[in-house]
């Protein structure tokens, strides 16, 4: 057989769709599972969005658009991010893609040459596209992690300890992916002030969390002094408008925009014309459904915080925004016996039908900071509270187990 690419050897994954693969497998097997694994809303599409697509299909929009996207929509994602963000972005400064994910790859690629050992730092635990994307291109993954004592914000120390000739590329996340912390005003100061004794390096603010802020203030790097230029906000329709499968999102940066443009052309042509069009009602029209969904995840949010904290060997933080809860379940693992959060996982799915991801599955466990595990709390509040029932009486079962052994 013909050999495969190392480049494609390296490439990692996203965990959850493969644990999404299990709970499939085990509800075709007829097992009831409560499913907290995948990071996207289970609300529908408002109905003007997916009016609009409609409307766009029956007006013959179905053909190929420029690579950067239709004006309409650039326009639309300049002015949104413009007064969420107080920038000044044109459509020009905009490219739209087939999803947030694939401007990950074109910034790794727009910003480091492969083979030429240059660094890209990105958050530990974290979405793990990111170290998946950098080791794929042939730059050099260095994490930057994430403390609980900090609400899950590193240190700026630790980043500029981690800065060197060689980096190229910071990626930040706020609010985040896996732990919903969110990087406060004074971190990312500090980051900003750290940054510009480093000139040589660019910044991809992955911001898609941007609109599900709960406690505190979304900040983004971009409204501090001399990071515009040298950012690429990263944003997009999944996660505010329920429009994960639409697969829309867009990047700005003036300097990088030609490139970025340049990169669609040669892998996707171009983002969906009807989706485009989708995409601009959901900038510009009315953001009610948008608003209830916030609502919606913040209720979740409470609820789901308030009983995993009821349960034995947990502590839950309060996340600051997202649809992610992340508790530490160290004290948990200790009580039944299990070696780390992977293999708490595991039995979790297979004796209580309760399916979660692992903190492996977002890079490598952040040295003294325990075993976590993550929830999804797109969910209902009867599946978040029969879920961690199911958790709880799992722990309670489980400890009398080895108690009496």
């Amino acid at each position: 057989m013909p050999s495969i690419s190392r480049r494609s050897g390296q490439l990692g994954t996203e965990n959850a769709f493969v644990v999404l693969a299990e709970v499939s497998e085990l509800q075709r097997q007829g097992k009831d599972i409560v499913s907290f694994c995948i990071g996207q809303p289970d609300f529908p599409t408002p109905g003007n969005i997916r009016e609009a697509a409609i409307q766009a299909i029956n007006d013959g929009k179905h053909g190929y658009t420029p690579s950067s996207g239709i004006v309409e929509l650039r326009e639309a994602a300049a002015n949104y991010l413009n007064r969420t963000r107080n920038l000044d972005y044109a459509a020009g400064d905009i490219v739209v893609a087939a999803g947030a994910k694939p401007f990950i790859m074109y910034s790794v690629l727009a910003t480091t040459d492969y083979g030429a050992g240059e660094e890209v730092i990105y958050p530990n635990p974290g979405f793990p596209i990111y170290e998946s994307q950098i080791r794929a291109n042939g730059a050099i993954p260095v994490p930057l992690h994430l403390r609980e004592s900090r609400g899950f914000s590193f240190d700026p120390n630790e980043l500029e300890s981690r800065i060197s000739d060689k980096t190229r590329l910071l990626i930040l996340n706020s609010p985040q992916n896996p732990t919903g912390g969110i990087v406060p005003r004074e971190d990312m100061q500090a980051i900003a002030d750290i940054l510009r004794r480093h000139p040589q390096v660019w910044v991809f603010a992955d911001e898609i969390y941007s609109q599900l802020c709960y406690d505190g203030e979304f900040v983004s790097i971009t409204s501090f002094p001399d990071m515009l230029e040298r950012s690429i906000v990263c944003d997009g329709a999944s996660k505010t408008w329920a429009m994960t499968g639409w697969r829309i999102g867009f990047a700005a940066n003036r300097e990088l925009a030609p490139v970025f443009t340049r990169w669609v052309t040669n892998t996707e042509s171009c983002a969906s014309h009807i989706s485009q069009w989708a995409a601009v009602e959901a900038l510009n029209g009315q953001q009610d459904e948008a608003k209830r969904m916030r609502d919606r995840f913040l209720e979740r949010r409470n609820l789901i915080v308030d009983l995993l904290n009821g349960v034995p060997g947990v502590n839950c933080q309060v996340p600051g925004g997202a649809f992610y809860a992340w508790p530490n379940i160290t004290e948990a693992c200790d009580m039944i016996g299990a070696k780390d959060s992977e293999e708490f996982r595991k039995r979790l799915l297979n004796e209580a039908g309760v399916a979660v991801l692992a903190d492996i599955h977002f890079g490598a466990r952040v040295p003294d900071e325990g075993q976590h595990i993550r929830f999804s709390y797109a969910a209902s509040n009867e599946a978040i509270r029969e879920g961690v029932s199911r958790m709880a009486q799992f722990i309670e079962k489980n400890s009398k187990i080895r108690k009496s052994a």
